[in-house]
């Protein structure tokens, strides 16, 4: 059962937004799932990529693997910074699934990995319900460090999600990777805590598609719908769903484009990544105007508002616990539902094609997306559009 969300600030921003208030309840718990364990990139360059992600992001690499390690056909860091890790993996020869991807895609999220007890219930239930399998229940023999077992499952485009269990394993990452030693030191001044939620871009007619996905395959739950009369502007639109497991750890939004006078960022997306993909990753702070003054300094670049969206943002938010004007001299976003209020930021795309990009999410209750402030986000992005000639 649904109820359109009222009661807030923002109510008048809000028609066409629906959430569902048994979600977490109604989601099904034949796949119990611990939490996120990483995402991994395939991307063109891991070494520099580790660089970046070092010194402007504040990530520190925690482990290795490569020609050194007896990998002949990859290279490998892990980067971790409090609760989240991510992979960052580029080939070392110009064929095989690696490289075609980059190829293809440019560098983008190849596996969105979840923690569980058990990697062969999970590969079993998900395949007996329709999931495509990429890789069949699997033991990683890590000698004294002990075994590492994973399965993994295809989702839309060419992700995947893997199922990872570590209860038996004490090694720095996995087997096959050396712990870095006296890494460099990463930069200091970032608080971001652990992945929000992870977004998925797929063609039009197929969010229905892959809502069913999860729902049937994984069990998910179906916990908000965003439909074109919320998101959208005088040029473009998209409709959204946002899945949940039972324990509410794992959130995916799934975008389609829907008609409108020119492209919509989710169109952009699809034409340059070239099918469906991860178009971002939220990451969750409790200081989110430490963490965006320290990213801007480091180099980082976020899409920006105009003057004229934080004239009003009080009157529709109320106090947020930060001043208007240090909101408007960063570029972040508040929004507030019956829940609470959040605070979020998006960065420009971090790499050269426009696809994936990074939210930065600061929560306080509210469990939305930041309905409030689709409308003027969209023109944020559609004003890049422009630049690019995408529009």
């Amino acid at each position: 059962m649904t109820q359109t969300l009222e009661g807030s600030r923002g109510a008048a921003n809000q028609a066409g937004a629906h959430i569902n208030a048994n979600a977490y309840a109604e989601a099904q718990d034949f796949l119990p799932i611990k939490g996120m364990d990483h995402v991994e990139f395939w991307v063109g360059n891991a070494r520099q990529a580790a660089a970046y992600y070092r010194a402007l992001w504040g990530f520190t690499p925690v482990a290795y693997s490569g020609l050194e390690t007896g990998v002949r056909d990859r290279t490998s860091y892990v980067m971790r910074q409090n609760d989240i890790t991510i992979v960052l993996t580029a080939p070392l020869t110009p064929d095989g699934e690696i490289a075609e991807h980059v190829h293809r895609h440019g560098d983008g999220v190849h596996d969105i990995a979840f923690a569980v007890d058990d990697v062969a219930s999970a590969w079993r239930e998900t395949t007996t319900r329709g999931a495509r399998s990429y890789l069949e229940p699997t033991e990683l023999d890590g000698g004294d460090d002990g075994t590492l077992r994973r399965s993994a499952v295809h989702t839309y485009g060419e992700v995947v999600h893997s199922f990872i269990d570590r209860n038996e394993y004490v090694g720095v990452f996995a087997p096959g990777f050396r712990a870095v030693k006296k890494p460099a030191a990463a930069a200091k001044g970032m608080d971001l805590r652990e992945i929000d939620h992870c977004v998925g871009n797929v063609a039009l007619g197929q969010m229905d598609e892959f809502v069913a996905y999860y729902r049937d395959v994984f069990g998910f739950s179906q916990l908000i719908h965003y439909d074109d009369k919320v998101i959208h502007t005088e040029y473009s639109a998209l409709m959204s769903k946002v899945m949940t497991n039972g324990n509410g750890r794992i959130k995916f939004p799934i975008n389609e484009p829907a008609t409108g006078k020119k492209k919509s960022q989710i169109q952009e997306f699809l034409d340059w990544y070239l099918e469906s993909g991860t178009q971002h990753v939220a990451l969750r702070t409790e200081d989110i105007v430490k963490t965006v003054r320290t990213l801007r300094a480091n180099g980082v670049e976020f899409l920006g508002m105009p003057h004229e969206y934080y004239a009003t943002l009080g009157d529709r938010v109320g106090d947020v616990g930060v001043p208007m004007e240090t909101l408007e001299e960063l570029g972040i976003e508040a929004d507030r539902d019956e829940e609470g209020y959040l605070l979020q930021i998006f960065t420009r795309p971090v790499q050269d094609r426009p696809t994936f990009f990074f939210e930065i999410i600061e929560r306080h209750g509210s469990r939305g997306f930041g309905v409030g402030n689709f409308k003027a986000l969209f023109e944020a992005i559609e004003r890049e559009q422009a630049k690019r000639g995408n529009l």
